[in-house]
């Protein structure tokens, strides 16, 4: 027998359930996020309906993958688009979006596949129309302009490959809710994973950006998808970003980077100058050092200021990194090497809006402080790599003869990296320094 729909209450922001209303979510904490829901009726399997079966795991079938037609793209899916696979595409109004999806879906077009563009925000004209101006013409793309979820799973039936521009303009006519809204949301996702699932078709959802940086819609839609992937760029630049924040068949490290120029997105093949403008300026302050970006190596530009500040508790700013990572640094500094920075303003900034993650930028960080405490200016020529701990040692990073050759090809000299990091048998492209501790490193570039 059936069970009856009953109707509970969901939150927007964290998918909490509630069977009463009330104005702020027990779980978060947010307010007005509690939007009502009814429960779909469940019904009993029929024994005479056909099952899955389990398999062993060496009889699974492969995965098949099929190239996105853009480098950049496929580094960062890690291969390119998964049969069968869902991906969430999200950023802010005009970085570009769009764009990247339609060069995509040409570029597969031209190699034979039948592409299917579904948006309902712009007419079939106006997507027409942004293809001419990219250069962008095919017979294999086919574009489709509604806001019915249901009407677009129909036409996309034969196609191999479907884009669905934008989930929150997208209705299910089954759902309660307006367009956009957390319910309309999460039904028009499930339906598109359904589909993409049962006929092994990679999708992808156009999702919004909130003013907080966080994809619209209830947190769930997320957890649906098999890959989330972020696309942002500052609007005064011509450089647009692209990364990973899910990806269940690959690494979230790769970063993609593109250049929007007059005929779209062109890529980006040595990023290093986006977070480095290669001039010699000896200001106090700036240290250079190498992060890992995925399996791509990246030089870094960091600059730190520290001037005296008029009020009893001094202030702390970072841009790139992690704000309790500075704080860290700091201790480290003091307590190692006794530069204080108690009575003054510190400002820490990574070059080019480069958000930094990898420990293997701690030296270069903390040679930044030490120069702008001491007002002393480093050697352009030298590049610190290495991850400092709180005892003051200076430990061994991954790949470091990669980071090595990606400074020496860009005329560094010498680079300061941990001892033990170090392989006696490997000939090395510049002059490499060992070093064990910080204040090994800070009395070797401040005499």
């Amino acid at each position: 027998m059936a069970k009856q729909p009953t109707l509970r209450y969901r939150c927007a922001a964290c998918s909490y359930l509630s069977l009463t209303p009330v104005g702020r979510c027990p779980s978060c904490g947010a307010w007005g996020t509690l939007e009502p829901e009814e429960t779909a009726p469940v019904r009993l399997p029929s024994p005479s309906r056909g099952r899955s079966k389990p398999i062993a795991l060496p009889d699974a079938p492969p995965e098949t993958r099929v190239s996105s037609g853009l480098e950049e793209l496929d580094r960062v899916l890690g291969g390119g688009w998964l049969a069968g696979g869902v991906v969430l595409l999200g950023g802010e109004p005009g970085v570009g979006k769009s764009t990247l999806l339609l060069q995509s879906c040409c570029a597969m077009a031209e190699t034979g596949e039948k592409v299917l563009y579904v948006s309902g925000e712009e007419s079939a004209s106006q997507l027409a129309l942004r293809a001419r101006r990219l250069g962008l013409e095919t017979r294999n793309l086919s574009l489709l302009s509604t806001d019915d979820v249901t009407e677009a799973l129909e036409e996309a039936d034969p196609y191999a490959f479907v884009v669905f521009d934008s989930v929150q303009a997208l209705k299910d006519p089954e759902s309660t809710g307006w367009p956009g809204s957390p319910h309309q949301v999460r039904s028009v996702a499930e339906r598109v994973l359904a589909f993409s699932k049962g006929r092994r078709v990679p999708t992808v959802l156009v999702g919004h950006i909130t003013k907080q940086g966080q994809i619209a819609g209830p947190k769930l839609l997320e957890h649906l998808v098999d890959v989330v992937l972020l696309f942002w760029g500052e609007k005064s630049s011509r450089n647009r970003l692209l990364r990973a924040e899910k990806n269940r068949f690959g690494s979230t490290d790769e970063l993609g980077a593109f250049e929007m120029g007059e005929r779209g997105l062109s890529p980006l093949l040595d990023p290093s100058h986006l977070y480095w403008n290669g001039e010699e300026s000896g200001v106090p302050g700036v240290a250079l050092g190498v992060v890992l970006e995925g399996s791509r190596p990246l030089l870094t530009e960091v600059q730190a200021l520290s001037c005296p500040s008029p009020f009893p508790y001094p202030k702390r700013t970072a841009r790139g990194i992690e704000m309790n990572r500075l704080q860290l640094l700091l201790a480290v500094l003091e307590r190692r090497c006794g530069l204080s920075s108690r009575t003054g303003d510190v400002y820490l900034n990574v070059a080019g809006g480069l958000v930094v993650q990898d420990p293997a930028a701690d030296l270069a960080v903390c040679l930044a402080l030490a120069g702008a405490l001491r007002d002393l200016s480093l050697d352009g020529k030298t590049c610190f790599v290495g991850e400092v701990g709180l005892a003051g040692e200076v430990r061994p990073v991954a790949r470091t003869l990669a980071r090595l050759k990606e400074a020496a090809r860009f005329g560094f000299r010498r680079a300061f990296v941990s001892r033990r990091g170090l392989d006696r048998g490997e000939t090395y492209p510049l002059e490499v320094v060992p070093v064990s501790s910080l204040s090994e490193v800070v009395r070797a570039v401040f005499p």
